[in-house]
């Protein structure tokens, strides 16, 4: 099974270390880049040799913001996916994120699970799609 490839915007390097580690592990994933502000990760999003399935991306960076990431990478090639994981999920702003093209929004405090549960069926969507007596 090929692995989903991942880009992760986050600014904190103890948050992005577990959570490419917690991914890693429990996820046939493999992180592909990160990227700790918007110019960074829109450069490297917007790079037509660099692939990846899934962004992750925190709205509160460095430098710009989540929202400016989604903004500024959207439309993405039909196959990514962007999830939103903050601590400012709040039904205001998981609106905008889904307006902004976010395929799915998670709070860092208590919805971890559900973005691996997120990743591990896009794992096995992609693997299903791919057999030969996938319907």
């Amino acid at each position: 099974m090929t692995p989903l490839k991942a880009f992760i915007v986050e600014d904190s390097p103890v948050i992005r270390e577990n959570l490419i580690a917690t991914l890693e592990e429990m996820v046939s994933l493999q992180v592909v880049g990160t990227a700790e502000d918007e110019a960074n990760a829109v450069a490297w999003l917007n790079d037509g040799n660099n692939v990846c399935d899934l962004v992750i991306v925190d709205i509160f960076i460095k430098r710009g913001s989540g929202l400016g990431v989604l903004q500024k990478t959207h439309p993405a090639p039909s196959a990514r996916k962007h999830v939103v994981l903050s601590n400012y999920a709040t039904p205001d702003m998981r609106r905008r994120c889904l307006e902004l093209g976010a395929d799915q929004v998670f709070d860092k405090s208590n919805e971890i699970d559900s973005l691996i549960d997120y990743c591990v069926a896009l794992v096995n969507h992609d693997h299903s799609a791919s057999s030969p007596d996938a319907h």
